[in-house]
């Protein structure tokens, strides 16, 4: 494709006209922080806009596509897969100007909001009305609805409540030359034409700017526990997941931390459980609170062959547990500065080799690996720390973490779980010629001209 290689003094009237000077920017300091996300990676780019309405949106994407000038949606920048950095000089359009709650109806169990508003803010909203919206990644209180939507984010409790794409009813968005499409709605069924909202969630800014979503609520839970359990291996806590899970019961969240990140924990806090205790499991169950009590004796019984666990009913309680697991990401930080994150998925009886065979290729690259994640659905964060300013580092860096994309194939598993494909992996890996050549025609249907996100995610 043939894109605008610059702005025109042209294009820079219109967008100054467009969007006026509190939305815009042209300063090299601010587009140097818009050209990265928190992968690290970088890219270039002309300017940075920050739309207040739709009607903005739709004028800005007419004239991009008549321009060929390359898009770039962005929402946070909290991708670790670097799906916000530009591929392809162009603009990036931050949706953080459109953050308005719109709706939230305890009757018809639907919220509707605009992309920008944070995760943690929403959900803390709909949990006033005694209501909830499950999908819960771990970085909810940096991330935006949109951004969870366009990566189909999962997190901690996916494992019994679904991942985002099972939560968006609707949307509406925009597309290159300014037609708003308005896909699904407020029912909770609908089976009326293709499920065009489900070819969004997903799909990495690729076929338009999201401008508002409808998103499925559900009622929240009276009450909650969780049980830290630790074992002399990741081996040993992974089989105590099999026994709960065959004993007919489906956690909330089941978490589990392996070696290198529970020595991780003891160099950079305080930690009660024993030396012997090398490999952890978290789980948490919800329900009624006149039940809670009795689910987690349940739980308990199969926790029998545990070394050491710490039990906590209620989020005060809860939350002292489940700070161990929020500490891993920054306390990891003692391994080096600079960090590559995956996050693939396997079957999950596939979790113990698969950490097994990537802790090898990352020892064979003077690596460590860095494992943990959502152990109810196969979910393994396998994180890299190492010095961007050493080159070497950093190329054995990127050899590891490209090496472990193509070892979870092995194990019939996927090389993204819940961050997308980004400019860090090659989804050509995993997809097949047919199935790669079919999405394409799919995203020229919405985007003929791709100027949006190019090179990304497939």
């Amino acid at each position: 494709m043939t894109y605008a290689d610059s702005l025109t003094g042209v294009h820079r009237a219109f967008l100054e006209d467009l969007f006026g000077k509190d939305g815009l920017s042209f300063d090299p300091a601010v587009l140097r922080v818009y050209s990265s996300d928190a992968s690290n990676e970088k890219g270039d780019i002309f300017a940075v806009v920050r739309p207040k309405d739709t009607g903005q949106v739709r004028e800005f994407m007419r004239w991009a596509d008549a321009e060929r000038v390359v898009v770039h949606p962005r929402g946070r920048g909290t991708s670790l897969a670097g799906g916000c950095v530009p591929t392809v000089p162009g603009i990036v359009v931050s949706m953080l100007g459109m953050d308005k709650l719109i709706d939230i109806s305890s009757t018809d169990f639907v919220a509707e909001a605009e992309p920008g508003l944070c995760t943690a803010i929403f959900q803390a909203e709909v949990e006033k009305r005694g209501l909830m919206f499950p999908p819960d990644p771990a970085s909810g209180k940096a991330t935006s609805l949109g951004g969870n939507v366009c990566t189909c984010a999962g997190g901690l409790r996916a494992v019994k409540y679904g991942v985002t794409r099972d939560y968006v009813l609707g949307c509406e968005i925009v597309l290159p030359g300014g037609q708003l499409m308005k896909f699904g709605g407020r029912t909770q069924k609908d089976v009326v034409g293709l499920d065009l909202t489900r070819f969004v969630v997903g799909s990495e800014g690729t076929l338009g700017i999201v401008t508002k979503l409808i998103l499925k609520l559900i009622p929240k839970p009276e009450a909650s526990a969780s049980v830290l359990v630790g074992y002399r291996s990741l081996e040993d806590a992974l089989s105590s997941m099999v026994k709960v899970f065959a004993a007919g019961i489906l956690p909330a969240a089941a978490e589990f931390i392996g070696e290198t990140c529970m020595e991780i924990l003891t160099r950079t806090g305080e930690c009660p459980w024993p030396d012997e205790v090398k490999a952890m499991m978290l789980f948490q169950i919800d329900g009624s609170r006149e039940t809670i009590g009795l689910e987690n004796a349940r739980l308990s019984r199969q926790l029998d062959d545990a070394l050491w666990r710490m039990e906590g009913v209620g989020k005060e309680e809860e939350d002292r547990l489940w700070a161990f697991r929020r500490r891993i990401s920054a306390a990891s930080y003692v391994l080096g500065p600079d960090r590559m994150g995956g996050d693939m998925a396997v079957p999950r009886g596939k979790i113990l080799p698969a950490v097994r065979r990537f802790e090898e290729i990352a020892a064979g690259n003077g690596k460590r690996l860095v494992a943990f994640g959502h152990a109810g659905d196969g979910n393994i964060h396998a994180n890299l720390h190492y010095d961007a300013s050493d080159p070497d580092d950093a190329a054995r860096t990127a050899k590891t973490h490209h090496a472990l994309d193509k070892a979870v194939l092995e194990f019939g598993g996927s090389i993204s779980g819940e961050h997308g494909g980004g400019s860090l992996k090659d989804v050509g890996q995993q997809l097949g010629d047919g199935e790669h050549e079919l999405m394409l025609r799919i995203r020229r249907l919405f985007d003929p001209n791709l100027i949006l996100n190019p090179k990304k995610g497939y």
